[in-house]
């Protein structure tokens, strides 16, 4: 046995739950078997999926916390409260925006995917004499899917940026301000998506899927995964977190003899890096990331977490409870109380309870302990919705948790991975043709539509110079001509990205025009069903 302990500055971090006085009692979670968080929190207040008759409603709630009560507000909930009630089914995901704690999506069983806007005032009152409960409306209403909405999930730079992964097997980024129509459409899941996360930048984003695929994709380049890859064996529920400027991916899972596991995969190539069992229970593992390079692993009832070091996943400690839980997140990092060594809040709902949990780094010195607090996401996003859909790319602004003061993160804002072992074949200028994908064979047969032109290619992958002209007597180079040269160089060079711009734009074009006649065929298939 070694006798060498590995240095760590989180090896003593416990997990502190808040005192009974502190938790928050008689809530009423729903028995909607669907495989989500069932909670979601902000900076500012969290959001329960509820058991509600009439349709689907969630509940909204203030940020209870493990160090003090909510002022004003009653540690038991009372028997009727205000919901967020407009979905005609089950409410199925949360999420909050990054950029705003009052603004929450909500997707649900009824295809319709909802914005909410929470005013500080909507909790004065509450349990009083003359209290009356007045339910949230949303302030957009969107028809995403004919089938459920099982996922949301907001940008982490973009403001109004928001992704649903929906029943119809494919994940669509909406731009909140033009709601008709989705932006982007990413499709080849072959079942029923289980999750979806977005790295830190928003620039890509991965999938889990009941086909036991791990999908890549960068969503501006088109609808086809650009990474697609074996994940854990086993059907039930596998989710995916984006370890934060690591270019590495966290999956939980289950093996083929049902085992729970978790792994680690490189982003250049989806290679798996390791895979660790666990245990062999039944529950779902739910992964949560934390940029103090720890991995949190909430499952039956315990949270195990683990420091992450050159690709190695060494355990920290586990905080073991008895009771079951039905759902858990994280509070945003940004929020925390670090006056306490708060590295990490988690709320866990237990039975009828939302039990809030600290993780603290136990340190006897005074003041904020930069060591441990590593710069948070700042609410202030890096571009807008138009930025990120015409191909903006930009770094994630973070916040100093001392001082409060926002800035750009160094971290890159990173494209594609591509693997360093892999051979890049040269293309060549060639006319290229796109065509739409032809409709499967089990549906009426819709016109394929297509268009060639002509995209000049460079010829090199290592520099981005056009193709070589026609020989010409030798000259001699003069500073003039270098800089003629260049400016031709850079004018062919912006030409060349317009026009591969404008090729990727008719080919998402295309591909909504195809599923938009499979769908009405779909719909077709089943008037004729319902006919006879």
């Amino acid at each position: 046995m070694s006798r060498f302990v590995r240095a760590s500055k989180y090896r003593h971090v416990f997990g502190q739950s808040g005192k009974k006085e502190y938790i928050i009692e008689n809530v009423k979670v729903t028995n909607n078997a669907w495989d989500t968080n069932i909670i979601a929190a902000s900076g500012k207040y969290i959001s329960i999926n509820w058991n509600a008759s009439g349709g689907g409603a969630f509940a909204i709630l203030p940020l209870p916390s493990p160090f003090h009560t909510i002022p004003g507000f009653p540690h038991k909930l009372p028997d009727t409260l205000p919901l967020a009630r407009s979905h005609t089914a089950s409410v199925l995901d949360t999420d909050w925006s990054p950029h705003d704690d009052s603004l929450v999506a909500s997707g649900g069983d009824d295809g319709k995917l909802m914005i909410w806007k929470v005013n500080e005032d909507a909790f004065e009152g509450w349990g009083g004499d003359h209290w009356v409960p007045k339910d949230f409306d949303p302030v957009w209403r969107i028809d995403a899917s004919p089938r459920k909405v099982g996922q949301v999930l907001f940008h982490p730079t973009a403001s109004n940026v928001l992704a649903s992964a929906t029943g119809d097997h494919t994940v669509k980024l909406w731009d909140l301000a033009r709601t008709e129509d989705p932006r982007i459409v990413l499709s080849g899941h072959n079942d029923a998506i289980q999750s979806l996360a977005f790295n830190s930048t928003g620039t890509l984003l991965v999938t889990t899927c009941r086909d036991r695929k791990l999908r890549m994709f960068d969503p501006r380049s088109g609808s086809e995964a650009v990474r697609v890859t074996d994940g854990h064996g086993g059907i039930k529920g596998a989710r995916v977190i984006w370890m934060g400027d690591h270019d590495r991916i966290a999956t939980t899972g289950f093996s083929k003899m049902s085992d729970r596991q978790v792994a680690i995969w490189e982003t250049g190539g989806l290679g798996n890096l390791k895979t660790t069992t666990i245990d062999t229970s039944s529950g779902v593992v739910m992964p949560f990331w934390s940029d103090n390079n720890i991995l949190f692993l909430g499952d039956d009832g315990n949270i195990r977490y683990y420091e992450y070091e050159n690709d190695n996943l060494f355990a920290l400690d586990e905080l073991k409870s008895v009771d079951p839980q039905r759902g858990m997140c994280f509070l945003p990092r940004r929020a925390l109380n670090v006056s306490d060594c708060e590295i990490a809040r988690a709320y866990k709902i237990t039975g009828s309870i939302i039990e809030p949990i600290a993780f603290i780094v136990p340190r006897k010195a005074d003041g904020f302990q930069s060591d441990i607090f590593p710069p948070a996401p700042s609410s202030e996003p890096s571009m807008s919705a138009n930025d990120f859909f015409s191909g903006k790319n930009a770094p994630r602004k973070v916040v100093d948790l001392s001082s409060g003061a926002s800035f750009a993160s160094s971290a890159p804002a990173s494209a594609v991975p591509i693997p360093v072992s892999a051979s890049i074949p040269t293309p060549a200028p060639v006319t290229q043709s796109y065509s739409a994908p032809p409709p499967s064979s089990t549906m009426p047969s819709a016109p394929v539509i297509s268009k060639s032109y002509s995209i000049p290619t460079p010829t090199s992958t290592t520099t981005a110079e056009p193709p070589s002209p026609a020989p010409a007597p030798a000259v001699q180079r003069s500073s003039s001509g270098d800089d003629a040269g260049t400016a031709a160089l850079r004018q062919e060079n912006a030409q060349l990205k317009n026009d591969l711009r404008e090729a990727r734009e008719l080919i998402r074009n295309l591909e909504l025009q195809v599923e938009a006649q499979r769908a009405n065929a779909r719909k077709a298939a089943q008037a004729l069903l319902d006919a006879a």
